[in-house]
């Protein structure tokens, strides 16, 4: 790529969790290997042999048992993969300051400044997959481009264990043919839309008037397809990211409806999500409670504060009033949710002046996270929840 041009970088684990199982367990290597478990559970990852059989992220466990029954099935991990994750971030961090981890497994780097002493893009991209290999014992996929768009599109299309460099001159080469299905933001219900239309390839979309998509998806989402489907997108890699928002979510073994258990549950989540918020130096503006109902139909409550807060047992008793408060008496439950959102970075002092909370439950909340730090987390659990078999 030309010196005035910028070379990003999207690097993508190749079947991140179930790579990390196989490395740890090599009798699994060549088998099919789908990371989710429990009746009611989702896959979280599948290897590329049990891709094979048509199983996906996110499709429930008992229709991949019954794709592959003979595959073998782990359930997540999901502390191991952090910390794999974290191993694999430095490696990105060693490379250039500007990375955007996008999510455990994959992230956005600008290398332009990093050219003139570790070399091209497609030099930079092998250095890293060797490291990563070496290193951790996995492989990942690198799509290089002049922008992030381009960047990922080609990540995906050199898996696995691959690297895919986009020239801009040929950028609408490789761009145009592929299916609209592929920019960003164009989900099924908006991919229905446009081939009912006729648009069925990012050609297709490019040469449709602005204004034609902006009648149909509205202006932000017309005019943003519009400029991907041409290639165009100016955003910088963001190295300073604040998460919107923490959620933590179970589906039962079988539908419930009692409410202690259900309460139990939610205290659970609450806590799982609220150390994870602590733990970024964050706050929640509002939160959020999801319920799943036996026939799938879900709803949300959520509540909004003036002022952030972290504390665990703050954030329970808004969780437990909105969840009363639905009335919800003798009804079968499948799933509950807990979210944390509108996140800002906390202001313990602040909150002190402006607010004038009681400091008790955050102090509590400090020791109680250190504790947790040294010897586990679940060393120190509420009382409720000490019986709870299935623990982290």
């Amino acid at each position: 790529m030309s010196e005035n041009i910028a070379t990003i970088l999207h690097v993508d684990m190749d079947a991140f969790y179930a790579s990390v199982e196989e490395r740890d367990n090599p009798k699994l290597k060549g088998k099919a290997v789908v990371v989710g478990a429990g009746k009611r559970g989702v896959v979280s990852a599948a290897n590329y042999e049990a891709r094979k059989f048509g199983i996906r992220a996110a499709m429930p466990v008992y229709k991949a048992k019954a794709l592959a029954p003979h595959a073998v099935f782990i359930t997540p991990d999901i502390a191991k993969y952090s910390e794999v994750s974290k191993h694999v971030m430095q490696i990105f961090n060693d490379v250039t300051p500007y990375v955007e981890p996008i999510s455990l497994d994959e992230a956005f780097l600008d290398v332009t400044g990093a050219r003139k002493l570790l070399g091209t893009g497609k030099q930079i991209a092998d250095l890293i997959r060797k490291r990563v290999e070496k290193e951790q014992g996995i492989t990942c996929s690198v799509g290089i481009a002049h922008n992030k768009f381009i960047a990922k599109i080609a990540s995906g299309h050199c898996k696995p264990n691959g690297v895919l460099e986009i020239d801009p001159a040929k950028m609408l080469d490789f761009l145009h043919p592929l299916a609209a299905s592929e920019i960003w933001g164009v989900g099924p219900k908006t991919n229905e839309q446009l081939a009912k239309l006729g648009l069925i390839t990012i050609a297709d979309i490019a040469n449709t008037p602005r204004s034609t998509l902006i009648k149909i998806l509205g202006q932000a989402g017309g005019s943003s397809l519009y400029e991907l489907a041409w290639g165009r997108d100016y955003r910088d890699v963001i190295t300073e990211h604040i998460e919107k928002s923490i959620s933590a979510s179970e589906t039962f073994d079988f539908d419930i409806d009692q409410q202690e258990e259900i309460l139990k549950e939610y205290l659970r989540l609450t806590e799982k999500s609220a150390e994870r918020m602590r733990e970024k130096g964050l706050a929640a503006n509002t939160i959020s409670i999801k319920v799943r109902f036996s026939d799938f139909k879900t709803i949300s409550r959520s509540k909004t504060f003036d002022l952030p807060i972290n504390s665990t047992q703050e954030i329970f008793e808004v969780v437990k009033n909105l969840y009363l408060a639905l009335g919800l008496e003798r009804v079968l439950i499948r799933l509950v949710g807990v979210s944390l959102d509108s996140l800002v970075e906390n202001d313990d002092l602040q909150q002190m002046v402006l607010g004038q909370r009681e400091s008790g439950w955050a102090q509590a909340d400090r020791a109680i996270d250190r504790i947790k730090q040294r010897f586990g987390r679940t060393s120190l659990r509420p009382a409720r929840l000490v019986s709870k078999e299935n623990e982290e």
